[in-house]
């Protein structure tokens, strides 16, 4: 009977430390896929290791699938469907291939971020922000050390003048580096961070986002901080909450803006800045330009049910459409550019009502889909469908979406005093 009592105590324990065992291997690995994120320079980059190697522990040590990730499940497939009839006549471009490859592995990336979601989420999430932060920040600093040309290694580190760091453009690194800023603006928002050491986290991949010089990284950060600050005020869970949000804001405004106008001071700076701050680029304008070229292909696509097939848009016009919708037609055909737009669509009507639903990961769901819907939007004027980082966002909005809606208290935000 004693025997008999004590295994039955043991028997609890040991799965107990079973499981803490698993969910540490499982967030040790989340990190390091996201912290591995951040280095492109080379394919396969580390991150698409790092994916196998989180699949695999994941498989090995249970992952749940649920129904409510089907629609974008099968919107993503249908995606892809339509992308594999359209590469058939060009199976002979490796490089056609290979695009409509990485197009299949990324589904796979954003429906298996989706569903670890179901279980331990904050937990996974607090990680996955973590890593992302790490790989923001060497991003971050090999662009600065390139833009600068320190040690030589602008030729690595920069493109055209431009910070690029471990990305091979920089107009990849700099809406790469939105997330971890938005995220960090935030924390010091609702008082998990004080103002300095916030705005000491977030130098680095701020002063990356600034020298790539990308008007698009530019204004995804600008849309993605007001939207972020709008519904963090909307959902405070007290005055006194909104009144720090609106104080630290201009705060943080005043601070940011005094930093800019000592970076224009440079004249190095000053100059590239004033030529890509401009609206009014020569490669935009006309009939041949980018958004002439846009409008040129549309009537030509209603002809081709399969569109141009993969990175043949190139062919007929001078580059790439630099628009995912008429590259969704361009290059997955119609019924790959109606599943992306459904897929948008759809993604939009999950997110607005995700983060007006109070839950204990409201914070989270609020940065995540700031910076997701700004990207959907950008994705008028640049190609976006090849971003891990978009994919990886896009997962963790449905994973969320998926879970149930559990009411929880929200805490009260720290006075001033305890957040410093």
């Amino acid at each position: 009977m004693s025997a008999f009592a004590d295994s039955a105590g043991q028997e609890p324990r040991r799965r107990g430390s079973l499981r803490i065992s698993h969910a540490s291997l499982k967030r040790g690995v989340l990190w390091l896929l996201t912290a591995s994120s951040g280095l492109a320079l080379i394919e396969p980059s580390p991150y698409e290791l790092v994916f196998l190697l989180a699949v695999l522990v994941f498989a090995l040590t249970g992952i749940r699938f649920s129904q409510k990730l089907l629609p974008m499940a099968l919107l993503l497939l249908l995606y892809n469907i339509g992308g594999t009839f359209s590469l058939i006549p060009w199976m002979d471009d490796a490089a056609a291939v290979r695009f409509t490859a990485v197009s299949v592995y990324l589904m796979v990336t954003a429906i298996f971020l989706a569903a670890i979601m179901a279980d331990d989420a904050l937990g996974r999430l607090e990680t996955l922000r973590r890593g992302y932060l790490f790989a923001a920040w060497g991003a971050g600093f090999a662009g600065v050390l390139g833009y600068f040309d320190i040690a030589g290694l602008s030729s690595i580190f920069s493109l055209y003048g431009r910070a690029s760091g471990t990305f091979k453009d920089p107009n990849v690194l700099g809406p790469f580096l939105v997330l971890p800023i938005v995220y960090t603006l935030q924390h010091i928002l609702t008082g998990r961070l004080g103002l300095t050491r916030g705005l000491l986290v977030m130098s680095v991949p701020l002063a990356a986002l600034f020298l790539t010089f990308s008007r698009g990284a530019w204004g995804n950060l600008v849309a993605a901080a007001l939207m972020m600050i709008a519904l963090t005020f909307l959902t405070a869970p007290n005055a006194a909450g909104r009144a720090r949000i609106v104080a630290l804001t201009l705060t943080a405004l005043g601070l940011v803006t005094v930093a800019l106008l000592v970076a224009l001071s440079f004249e190095s700076i000053r100059s590239v800045f004033e030529v890509r701050a401009s609206l009014d680029q020569s490669y935009d304008q006309g009939v041949t330009g980018r958004f002439g070229n846009q409008l040129r292909s549309i009537p030509l696509l209603l002809d081709e049910p399969n569109g141009f097939g993969p990175l043949r848009f190139r062919w007929l016009f001078p580059e790439d459409p630099h628009n995912v919708y008429i590259n969704a037609f361009a290059s997955y055909g119609w019924l790959g550019g109606i599943s992306w737009l459904a897929l948008m669509a759809a993604t939009c009507l999950v997110g607005w009502r995700l983060v007006f639903q109070r839950s204990p990961r409201q914070s989270h769901a609020i940065v995540l889909w700031s910076v997701l819907f700004v990207t959907i939007l950008q994705g008028l004027q640049i190609d976006t469908d090849h971003w891990r980082h978009m994919y990886l966002m896009l997962g963790l909005i449905w994973g969320l979406a998926a879970l149930p809606v559990t009411p929880a208290t929200m805490p009260a935000m720290p006075s001033p005093t305890r957040a410093a």
